[in-house]
């Protein structure tokens, strides 16, 4: 093995699991700053740091359901419900993605009706 190679495996493997452990420190991080912008209605910060965390983690059922949740205060009714819906592809049987998505539901469908009767009556 030539001495590039070899200093190579000795710098980047090492660097590599080190950052690969940091990766769920990181993930915490970010999904914590996210919750705390959201607690201060700072909705496209939290949007910012939940993307980040499924840069890290793109599995995270929480970091959608985050997400989802935001793009609804947002008033971005097709984003919250992609958000909602791979959240619950992602964590199927979690209670709290469940409930959300449920009450999402119930108030998205009477927007979405209430803006096609307003359509329908300005047609006319």
């Amino acid at each position: 093995m030539k001495k590039k190679q070899l200093f190579s495996l000795l710098v980047f493997v090492p660097v590599i699991l080190i950052l690969s452990g940091c990766a769920p420190v990181m993930t915490n991080n970010q999904m914590q700053f996210g919750i705390t912008a959201a607690q201060k209605e700072l909705w496209n910060e939290a949007i910012f740091r939940w993307e980040k965390v499924l840069e890290i983690t793109p599995e995270s059922g929480a970091a959608y359901n985050n997400l989802a949740v935001a793009y609804e205060k947002k008033g971005e009714w097709d984003k919250a419900e992609m958000a909602y819906e791979t959240a619950m592809k992602f964590a199927p049987k979690n209670k709290y993605i469940q409930a959300n998505y449920e009450k999402f539901k119930t108030r998205y469908e009477p927007k979405e009706k209430k803006e096609s009767e307003t359509k329908k009556n300005e047609k006319k």
